[in-house]
């Protein structure tokens, strides 16, 4: 008896998220999957619009000045001529959840930032740190003394060590995000400047 009514706790608690536009774990590992190298402005805004949740590039630049989330970083296209173009990480997406969950129960601004200012550096720095270490894997792969089988088994374990190192920093992120959300539904905060000035 217990088991089935912790199951319609659960479904019901996952109807909500679905009612009120923010995604569910399932969705949010779903999504880090799909973009391990990270995510566009615009996909991220379409993440959030295609379920209704009201949410726009300036509202993500907003979010970026207030550092609730962190800067994009430019990823070069392959190719000459290519250019390059800003990715966020994709644990933007959970962080972005994480800040419409807290407006809507009434955070204020204060509170949310300071909720997310504990291990936010450091997981950037980490990741920042993993980006540059793989680049720099990459350059050297490309030297002129390896040989052509060398190079294709390096740039395989090149794209392993991508995949485990977004794997790492997803996992960090959904540490830190479980530690928050804990910190956050301890927290009261009824002071100036609400969560809705996020909007």
């Amino acid at each position: 008896m217990k088991r089935s009514s912790d199951m319609v706790g659960a479904a019901a608690q996952i109807e909500a998220m679905h009612v009120s536009g923010l995604l569910a774990e399932e969705e949010l590992l779903a999504i880090e999957g799909q973009y391990p190298e990270g995510m566009t402005s615009r996909q991220i805004v379409d993440v959030f619009v295609s379920r209704g949740v009201r949410f726009s590039e300036a509202t993500l630049r907003k979010y970026v000045q207030l550092r609730l989330l962190p800067r994009s970083f430019r990823v070069g296209s392959k190719g000459k001529h290519c250019g390059s173009r800003g990715l966020y990480p994709v644990g933007v997406v959970r962080r972005v959840n994480q800040v419409k969950a807290m407006m809507a129960d009434n955070r204020t601004i204060e509170d949310i930032q300071r909720s997310f200012v504990r291990f936010k550096e450091e997981i950037e720095g980490v990741s920042q740190g993993l980006r540059d270490l793989i680049e720099g894997f990459e350059r050297e792969a490309k030297g002129p003394a390896m040989s052509s089988e060398r190079r294709q088994e390096i740039e395989r374990e090149i794209e392993a060590a991508k995949r485990a190192a977004g794997d790492l920093v997803r996992r960090i992120s959904g540490l830190e995000a479980n530690l928050t959300s804990q910190a956050a539904a301890a927290a009261a905060g009824t002071a100036a400047g609400g969560g809705s000035d996020l909007y």
